[in-house]
This record gives C-alpha cells, structure tokens and sequence, in this order.
C-alpha cells in the first residue's frame, strides 16, 4: 500500500480481504499496527495505491536463439502485477476489527492441520492485541494489470525462455514457466 503524506511516499505491505461490494471493483479491507502513522498521515479523499505482485524472474540474453543468430538482445525481466488504485478509510470500532481479523485467521490458517482461531486466545489478550490496531477499507477506484511475458519476442525465443527458466529450476522461475507456457 503506497500513499502520498506531508512528509512523502509511504509504503507498507499488508495482508488484505478482498469484497466484490461496492461494484464494480469492491473494497480490500485490512489492518496496521497502532503505532504505523499511515493512518495520521493519509490525507482523507487522497488517492492510494496498492500493488499485488505475481510470478516474476530474470530473463537471460542466454535463453534466447536470437543471440546466436543476431546477438540482439539484453537482459530482461518478466512480471505480472496488478495495481489498484483507490481511497483508504480508517477505522477503531472493536467490533469490525475483531471480525477483519477472523476473517484473515480463517483465509490463512485453512492450510493447517489445526488450524488456530481467535477464539482460542484469552479474550482479554484478544481485546487487547485489538486495541493496537487500526482497519482500513480500501475502496477500489481503478484496476491495472501489467504482465510482461515476452509477448514482443518470437516464438522461437519464448520457448528458449521457457527452457532456460525451466534449466534455472528456482521456484520463481517455475512460477514464471507456469504464467508463459505456450501450450
């Protein structure tokens, strides 16, 4: 989440909820820590960015055959990010905090053999950990995607990047194999 302030640009990463309400681009929901000043700082009505990062990798001049063929080429990088744009509002009331945070312990823990729940805290201790955070709704004014496959490359060179990414083996240059693969 990226913001303009008085005192300059302010970025902080951030879990959020997504909600397809109000059309038609809904409202991320999520919270900081108390003592984060975003929530002092952010201009009321000002415009927020929030930026969600895909796969991404190094692209090598080696993947492609255009290099042995021409030798025109230079190193790159593949992505696929989507930026949202928008407007934040904050919030204290307890109640909507408690139900954030549930909700985001659900999403979360569901990949646990047993998964924890705000519940199993002590309520005093959950009251507490409540009370040193601040919501937010991001209501979502404009949506942007970017991916950079290699669209502007030949056939032949995409499927040389393909092979190299799949030589190179590292999860994120599987992951970019997955978003390009030419099938």
């Amino acid at each position: 989440m990226v913001v303009a302030t008085d005192s300059g640009i302010v970025a902080n990463h951030i879990p959020v909820m997504t909600h397809a309400e109000p059309k038609p681009l809904g409202k991320l929901r999520g919270h900081i820590a108390r003592a984060n000043s975003l929530w002092k700082q952010y201009r009321a009505g000002s415009e927020a960015l929030a930026i969600f990062h895909g796969p991404d990798a190094y692209i090598s001049p080696n993947y492609y055959p255009t290099k042995q063929q021409t030798g025109e080429v230079v190193p790159t990088w593949n992505y696929a990010i989507v930026q949202a744009r928008g407007t934040l509002e904050f919030t204290h009331d307890a109640e909507w905090l408690r139900e954030l945070v549930g909700n985001l312990t659900t999403a979360h823990e569901a990949t646990q053999p047993h998964a924890w729940k705000v519940d199993d805290a002590p309520r005093e201790y959950t009251r507490s950990m409540l009370g040193m955070i601040v919501g937010f709704e991001f209501t979502v004014t404009d949506l942007v995607g970017k991916l950079k496959l290699g669209q502007n490359r030949t056939l032949e060179d995409r499927q040389g990047v393909l092979e190299g990414l799949k030589r190179a083996g590292d999860s994120a240059s599987l992951e970019m194999v997955s978003m390009m693969d030419l099938k």
